[in-house]
């Protein structure tokens, strides 16, 4: 998630640490820790959803597209009536987590980009209405499919917008005039470039299908 990437800048640079060199490189090794165990988590989840996945294909249910497709076929496929509960309760977190994210990133970039301050109570207001309106507008004229392709069409959206993140972010931290003795080593310079172009030609080649 691009948002994701400032958030996660703001918070480091909210924390108290020692400003000498050995208090940056410890704050510095306890953020990549904090971001290994966020990333091992998603990777869990999403292993999990592809398990989900070849749960539904080995039963034969091989046309499942739909969110409320999934819940319709877990307890059948699983055999048990918890299973949908609990699918339901991780999509509601998910949901919630995602808000909550998008609120902050939110406020991070106007406050920073922006330089645009509003009261917590307000910017909530304001990007909840953002995020809900949409929704609600599509799936009352286009029903549960269009919320689907809605879900859909963001995920994509996001995926484009990595890039302009992810180089940013790889150009900042391997200039030694911001970062000093702190700048990229070699190492991850070539490996965050050549993800960074990964993810742009993947895009660039998802953008050209899509268009032909």
């Amino acid at each position: 998630m691009p948002h994701n990437l400032y958030l996660h800048s703001s918070i480091a640079q909210t924390r108290r640490f020692d400003q000498s060199d050995q208090g940056k490189r410890e704050a510095i090794r306890f953020g990549t820790i904090d971001t290994a165990i966020a990333l091992m988590a998603a990777f869990f989840i999403n292993a999990a959803i592809l398990i989900l996945a070849a749960t539904f294909h080995r039963a034969g249910y091989t046309d499942v597209s739909e969110i409320q497709d999934a819940y319709q076929l877990l307890t059948p496929v699983l055999g048990s009536a918890l299973a949908s509960v609990l699918f339901a309760i991780a999509l509601l977190a998910s949901g919630h987590m995602s808000a909550v994210t998008g609120t902050l990133a939110g406020q991070i970039v106007m406050e920073g980009f922006l330089r645009r301050q509003f009261s917590p109570v307000l910017r909530r207001l304001a990007t909840r209405a953002l995020a809900i309106l949409p929704a609600v507008g599509v799936t009352i004229a286009y029903g549960e499919t269009g919320a689907g392709q809605l879900l859909v069409l963001s995920q994509v959206v996001l995926s484009l917008q990595l890039s302009f993140a992810v180089v940013p972010l790889l150009i900042f931290t391997s200039d030694r005039r911001i970062m000093g003795s702190f700048a990229n080593p070699r190492w991850i310079k070539a490996g965050g470039g050549c993800a960074a172009g990964a993810i742009a030609i993947i895009n660039g080649w998802l953008v050209w299908q899509t268009l032909t």
